[in-house]
């Protein structure tokens, strides 16, 4: 009988990296001109899983939020990481903006991405597996159609392929 092939779909985040980026993008503010001399606060709690932007006027927030994402990019990361949660004045006359971290698939999105596989009508088995989907078949080859057809559509979560065997 022939051996079966399995990997996982979930949306774990390379803590290593994430902090890396943090550090890149407090270096790179910290240089740049149009930050001279303005407020700004990058603030990671790693227990409440939430990154705290803190920026003097809308517009540098803006520009704060796009450099965490290009940093993101550069380390590997999915932009979908963060989840914007609120944006609020906050204390000396400045913006702050709270994301939630993303590190997991929600119940909900599992049971589409599990019915979407299911809907390819390839030979493998899928079952969500606490914060995971496995996918097991027999030929890799349909596994492989399976990621790449899982890549192209759109999800919430920022989705990692990994543990293929």
């Amino acid at each position: 009988m022939a051996k079966e092939h399995s990997f996982d779909i979930s949306a774990k985040i390379d803590m290593q990296n994430f902090k890396n980026a943090i550090n890149m993008v407090d270096r790179e503010v910290s240089n740049r001109y149009d930050f001279k001399g303005t407020t700004y606060e990058v603030t990671y709690n790693e227990k409440a899983k939430t990154l705290v932007l803190v920026a003097s006027s809308d517009n540098k927030l803006d520009a704060l939020k796009d450099i965490v994402v290009s940093k993101f990019l550069k380390q590997g990361l999915n932009s979908k990481v963060l989840d914007e949660l609120k944006v609020e004045d906050a204390s000396g006359n400045t913006r702050k903006a709270t994301f939630k971290v993303v590190d997991y698939i929600e119940s909900k999105e599992a049971k589409k991405i599990n019915a979407e596989i299911k809907k390819m009508k390839l030979k493998v088995n899928s079952q969500i597996e606490g914060d995971s989907i496995r996918v097991k078949g027999k030929s890799l080859d349909d596994l492989q159609k399976v990621m790449r057809a899982i890549k192209e559509m759109e999800w919430d979560a920022p989705l990692v392929f990994d543990n293929m065997r």
